[in-house]
């Protein structure tokens, strides 16, 4: 049996929840899938009804999630997309279980993840991306007593120190690649711009204001025995030596493009392009949140509200919110050229340095080939378990490469998944 919809939502982030709120409150029959246990994201992780208030963005939560509840949607959880095996169709796997899913319009809101630059050391246990420590502590991990160095670049450095800072952690200091004109030049149009960003800013500050922030340092290397013991961060022209248990390192979010590529969806720039209805170039299927470019929270809402709508039917109702998408993305540009990554980080891995984790290829090893594809011949660079999540976004900045052309799965799966041929005449409309 084929379970079929109106229209099916993959990603239960907020773009994804007001995507599928919107459209089953105008009467659609809607499935939104995502393959964590709870709807939320990383934004929301860990998140409750009963204690949302209590954090930022809480009060957003309280009133998508009731919405999502009231409309109707079905919401599968711990479901994987691993293929698209016909158009229309997408094959999922849960726990060993797989079954096929049609739909007559997709909305992908499939969200981003860390970007990873490699320096030595950087492989080193206790080294993490800063959002990835900010979900681990979200997930139960206790940091209390653990002295943490928070670096790399973005306003998510400020709310993961916060977040540790709060938990109980010593943070040591917070390091942002991107200069002090260009952090403080954001600051003002944001001032002017969202005044409430810089209100959830100062709040952040608040709560790390015995550490140092320093705008324009960069970690230079980690060092330890058996895990990171100790981190060097420098300016370009001076160097400092800490001591942590801990390194929370990002530089930034890259969309998860897999799943847009695999379906045909053109991209420019690193990010799905869409029209002012969020539909991509394949017809039917739209995109929303940080696959159209980075922009957070208020970007993913007002995209998915306006991708639900037209998936409804309602275009005029969509059409009234791209005003205020307009000046959301406008805030999301300038902060994207606030903290562009610095040419200084590509001087960053030695010949030594693991530039792709799964199959132990080092920066010597790919600096010998012209592209991609020829690395993955040569090295297998981009060919392991993570199929290039991590090593593909450092290679695009370290040596200009274009991604490889997608192919299923997109996620590892079974074979018997990959295999089952399903009688579309069992499709059952839900």
């Amino acid at each position: 049996m084929i379970a079929a919809f109106d229209l099916v939502v993959v990603g239960a982030g907020p773009g994804g929840i007001a995507a599928a709120a919107v459209a089953a409150e105008a009467g659609k029959r809607v499935c939104l899938l995502d393959n964590n246990p709870s709807p939320g994201g990383q934004i929301w992780r860990g998140f409750r009804s009963e204690n949302a208030r209590k954090y930022p963005y809480g009060s957003e939560f309280i009133r998508w999630t009731a919405r999502l509840k009231a409309s109707g949607c079905e919401v599968w959880t711990g479901w994987q997309v691993v293929d698209a095996p016909a158009q229309g169709r997408l094959r999922l796997e849960c726990g060993g279980e797989s079954c096929d899913l049609a739909y007559r319009r997709l909305v992908l809101a499939s969200g981003a993840r860390e970007r990873f630059l490699p320096f030595p050391g950087w492989t080193l246990p206790g080294v993490m991306g800063a959002g990835a420590l900010q979900a681990l502590v979200k997930g139960g991990l206790d940091p209390r007593g653990k002295r943490v160095v928070v670096a790399g670049s973005g306003p998510l450095l400020l709310a993961v120190a916060a977040g540790l800072a709060h938990a109980g952690a010593v943070v040591e200091g917070i390091f942002e690649q991107a200069t002090l004109a260009d952090v403080a030049r954001f600051g003002l149009h944001a001032l002017v711009a969202q005044p409430g960003k810089i209100v959830e800013g100062l709040g952040y500050r608040l709560r790390t204001r015995s550490t140092a922030y320093r705008p324009g340092w960069w970690v230079k290397r980690a060092e330890g025995r058996s895990r990171v013991e100790q981190v060097s961060v420098t300016n370009g022209r001076a160097e400092r030596n800490l001591n942590c248990d801990w390194l929370a390192c990002g530089f930034g979010l890259i969309p998860n493009l897999e799943l847009p590529r695999l379906l045909g969806c053109r991209t420019v720039a690193g990010a799905v392009e869409v029209d002012t209805l969020q539909q991509s170039s394949v017809s039917d299927i739209a995109c929303v949140g940080e696959l159209t470019g980075i922009g957070g929270l208020d970007k993913a809402l007002i995209e998915g509200e306006i991708a639900g709508w037209a998936a409804a039917g309602r275009a005029s109702e969509a059409s009234k919110l791209v005003s205020r998408l307009r000046r959301v993305r406008d805030f999301s540009l300038r902060m994207e050229r606030a903290f562009a990554l610095r040419p200084e980080l590509l001087t960053l891995p030695t010949p030594e340095t693991i530039v792709c984790r799964c199959e132990d290829v080092a920066h010597g090893a790919l600096k010998r080939c012209d592209s991609a594809r020829e690395a993955r011949l040569h090295t297998r660079c981009g060919m392991g378990a993570c199929q290039g999540r991590i090593c593909g976004a450092a290679a695009e900045f370290l040596y200009g490469w274009k991604q490889p052309s997608v192919r299923p799965p997109i996620f590892p799966a079974r074979v018997s998944t990959l295999a089952a041929e399903l009688d579309m005449t069992e499709t059952v409309w839900r």
